[in-house]
């Protein structure tokens, strides 16, 4: 496929004819838009958050224009010489900032006992982008908490109707029960009548989450993130690929998620028996510290040796330390 040339913040790069603005901003690896609905992993995923909103300065080599209003870059594909403002455009930034504010307006920033807390992208929106004020004075929808199933709990009221949970039960299983119910500001996610998420993958919607309004039961209000301890680990399992990040608090295991990347999207997702049922070490075969991002608040805690500072055992100071293996 051709290669297009494509500028961000004034960044060139080459990507494929077709590539999306925002999935061309990630293979830059630079001034990357967020987004709380879009979803690499999920078909039809993106185009209702609205905050990887970007200004289109030129359209491309053919038609220099620039587009007329902000577009969101998960839905909008690169043109060869488009130039596309990020950070760098006041307009995108106070765009942004009232984005922020519309997702705040039900939402009951319960942050402190909210167990998303520490890996919520609403937050690290709203620190990035949100003001400190809002100016809605009317009462906020609420919603009742409801169990979706054995293991997940659904509390509307944190909802962001971003979809992803919806599309991630479309996609990956063969009996989604649950979808989008009433309309306008009394729409929700809910389940059909007297039914539950009972399928092999349903805790995978619990990752797809970009808020708190799907949370694990067996982990609510055990711990917070940034005071467990992140393994990578992984298990021969029959149902999935078995590979995960098991949450330690010392020598317990208190809660298993699938392996993230960078923009907090599942790398591959993992069955229930994975996820709730595996909670013994004897179960794991521990591979190592997961990699965690320096400006994450997951980071507390968690320290590395500089590659300098680290000391590589050696056969000798192994047999020194296990008399036994000398």
């Amino acid at each position: 496929m051709a290669l297009i040339k494509f500028t961000i913040d004034g960044i060139t790069t080459e990507v494929e004819e077709g590539t999306s603005i925002l999935n061309a901003a990630r293979q830059l690896g630079k001034n990357v838009p967020p987004a709380m609905c879009y979803y690499s992993k999920l078909k039809d995923s993106g185009g209702k958050c609205r905050t990887c909103l970007v200004e289109v300065s030129k359209g491309s080599e053919k038609d220099p224009r620039p587009m007329p209003k902000l577009m969101a870059s998960c839905r909008t594909n690169v043109m060869d010489g488009m130039d596309v403002k990020n950070l760098t455009s006041p307009k995108v930034i106070e765009a942004r900032k009232g984005v922020v504010e519309f997702l705040l307006i039900n939402h009951p920033l319960d942050c402190p006992v909210c167990d998303q807390a520490g890996e919520c992208h609403l937050q690290d929106l709203g620190h990035e982008h949100g003001a400190e004020g809002t100016r809605y004075e009317e009462e906020r929808r609420e919603f009742e908490k409801i169990d979706i199933g054995p293991y997940i709990q659904l509390h509307m009221t944190r909802c962001i109707m971003c979809f992803r949970c919806v599309f991630t039960a479309d996609q990956i299983t063969n009996s989604r029960v649950h979808g989008i119910i009433n309309r306008g500001d009394a729409a929700e996610i809910s389940t059909y009548i007297a039914q539950s998420v009972e399928n092999d993958f349903s805790g995978n919607v619990i990752d797809v989450c970009p808020v708190g309004a799907l949370t694990d039961k067996t982990f609510r209000f055990k711990n917070r993130v940034w005071f467990t301890k992140p393994m990578d680990a992984h298990r021969d399992c029959d149902k999935c690929c078995g590979k995960v990040t098991v949450w330690q608090k010392g020598n317990d295991i208190i809660r298993i998620t699938g392996r993230k990347d960078k923009y907090g999207e599942v790398e591959e997702f993992i069955c229930n028996t994975c996820r709730f049922e595996k909670k013994e070490l004897s179960d794991w075969t521990i591979e190592g510290p997961r990699k965690i991002d320096r400006a994450s608040v997951q980071s507390q805690n968690h320290y590395e040796l500089a590659p300098d500072k680290q000391v590589v055992p050696t056969r000798k100071s192994l047999n020194a330390e296990n008399p036994a293996f000398a």
